[in-house]
């Protein structure tokens, strides 16, 4: 249907139920080769010890041991020969037994290191907004592969402080680019009924990446003295497989259609859904082209009123994803694992045990995304996760004082509810954080929108890593409390505020939010609401 005024939404009417066409091969290709991009966000997380290093002291009492210094997952940040290369200052400090564990890694060239990242992709996904917007999704996904590949390069073939930071920022760049152009991809390039599990890639890749950083740690450790050149290295290869594979992947339809390539859309389009009845599916794109193309300055835009449930969840999706607390929750897993017996291997099998759960809850959210919805996965995450991490708290505040000695039973049981609280993160706030945020706006703030979306997700990482061992030091077991609390009042937010789109066409998604009993309240009246009155 071609006729009918077009509202502010870009789309004149629901043509949900005429969209034909299936899961064709062509539609899981592109997937697999755009969810590369997590790939390389996951493995950099684990490969660079992103989280800060931490070490507590009298925690743990093990016969006459009552100092015990431990890493997360470890990163080439904790490696000796990497420390006294670079930071020197800081390797120097490690080795001072009288030195504070809270204070062995400060130093503000190692904070510098760790932070750049993220600073330069919350720069860089603003950056690549117009890229995404005015050459295509597959754009962005290229300039991010080649960013991370030389970054990668510079990382590993580093001899000085500055070649390092250099590295390090172009990595941060890639990121920026590719995390924001590829969940835009994959909602684009899904079919509606499974758009959810498609998009969840993204975080399946993630988690895959961090997983295969933790081994590859384990091993380029007693790699000496170059093991650290290699875990950087081998960044390459994902970021050379998202290059190649964002030159060869077709173009979104809905890119294309927006800018002004309205027949090769509709033949993409026809590949991706296996059929040539895609008249439905391609106007709904040729609407909210019309719209798009109209608007000049999308950030600007997005500022308005009729954007304001998008912009909400721009914004809370990625903060409330960062305040599940799920990174404290890993850091204490190796500390844990110590005290069941497992030495200097806690932190390997710590790291293969929450890692490989986490790629298994994924998938679980893979295959229910699309049949129970994304509100049910997040509330029912939510609650579990506040439950676990309540036993948690209790038992580490009652049983695992300064003085107090964490039997290897409740170890277990600690141990137990950590994974399950992994568990309930993996098939929601993990993937959907992502998902939910590139599918519910209107193609002339999508790009804008997604770039949002990363740069809240980066500056809340950044400021929930930077200020993690002063409240730890603050806190202690009330840490878990904390995050507890922030666990309750995202699932709060998502009963009463986030409608659910689960089977709701992407270009089509702005309707949704007329219908929810609180946003039809904030929204201006439109046209559209106009028109359906009249035909009433």
């Amino acid at each position: 249907m071609a006729g009918g005024s077009i509202g502010p939404t870009g789309v004149a009417k629901e043509r949900a139920e005429q969209y034909q066409g299936k899961v064709t091969s062509y539609v899981i290709i592109a997937c697999l080769v755009a969810a590369i991009g997590g790939a390389i966000f996951g493995y950099d997380i684990g490969v660079s010890g992103l989280e800060s290093n931490i070490n507590l002291k009298g925690y743990v009492k093990m016969g006459s041991r009552k100092d015990f210094e431990f890493c997360f997952t470890g990163g080439v940040t904790s490696m000796d020969e990497f420390l006294e290369e670079f930071f020197k200052t800081v390797y120097d400090k490690k080795k001072q037994a009288h030195e504070s564990n809270y204070c062995k890694y400060d130093d503000q060239g190692l904070a510098a290191f760790t932070s750049s990242l993220y600073l330069a992709g919350l720069v860089s996904t603003l950056a690549a907004s117009p890229i995404t917007r005015n050459y295509g999704r597959r754009a962005s996904i290229v300039c991010g592969g080649i960013s991370f590949l030389v970054g990668a390069g510079l990382n590993a073939g580093a001899v000085n402080l500055p070649m390092l930071l250099a590295g390090r920022i172009l990595l941060g760049v890639g990121i920026g680019f590719g995390n924001q152009a590829v969940p835009l991809y994959l909602s684009e390039v899904a079919p509606t009924h499974l758009r959810g599990g498609l998009n969840m890639m993204f975080q399946l890749a993630t988690t895959l990446g961090i997983f295969t950083a933790n081994m590859v740690n384990y091993g380029t450790q007693q790699l000496k003295p170059w093991g650290w050149r290699l875990s950087l290295g081998l960044a390459a290869f994902p970021a050379l497989l998202m290059t190649l594979g964002g030159y060869l992947l077709p173009e979104t339809p809905n890119s294309l259609v927006e800018r002004g390539l309205k027949d090769k859309g509709r033949r993409v389009l026809e590949k991706l859904r296996g059929t040539q009845n895609v008249d439905a599916e391609l106007q709904d794109m040729v609407d909210a082209s019309e719209l798009a193309n109209s608007i000049k300055h999308p950030f600007r835009n997005i500022l308005q009123k009729q954007h304001r449930p998008q912009l909400v969840m721009a914004i809370c999706m990625p903060m409330f994803q960062i305040l599940t607390g799920i990174n404290s929750i890993l850091f204490y897993a190796p500390v844990l694992f110590q005290t069941m017996g497992f030495g200097g291997n806690a932190s390997l099998y710590s790291s293969a045990l929450t890692g490989a759960v986490l790629v298994l809850s994924t998938l679980i959210s893979i295959a229910l995304v699309d049949k129970l919805g994304r509100r049910a996965l997040l509330i029912s995450g939510g609650i579990q996760m506040i439950i676990c991490q309540a036993i948690v708290s209790v038992i580490l505040g009652l049983k695992f004082g300064e003085n107090q000695e964490l039997s290897k039973g409740y170890s277990v049981v600690v141990v137990i509810f950590i994974c399950l609280f992994v568990v309930a993160f993996g098939w929601s706030w993990g993937p959907l954080g992502w998902t939910i945020p590139s599918e519910i706006f209107p193609l002339e703030t999508r790009s804008a929108g997604q770039s949002i979306t990363v740069a809240v997700n980066l500056l809340f990482t950044f400021i929930i890593a930077q200020a993690f061992l002063t409240m730890l030091c603050a806190f202690k077991f009330g840490i878990f409390l904390f995050f507890a609390g922030w666990v309750t009042v995202m699932t709060i937010f998502v009963y009463f505020l986030l409608p659910e789109t689960k089977g709701v066409p992407i270009e089509e998604m702005t309707l949704l939010w007329k219908k929810h009993w609180f946003w039809k309240k904030v929204l201006p009246a439109t046209n559209l609401e106009s028109n359906n009155n009249s035909s009433l």
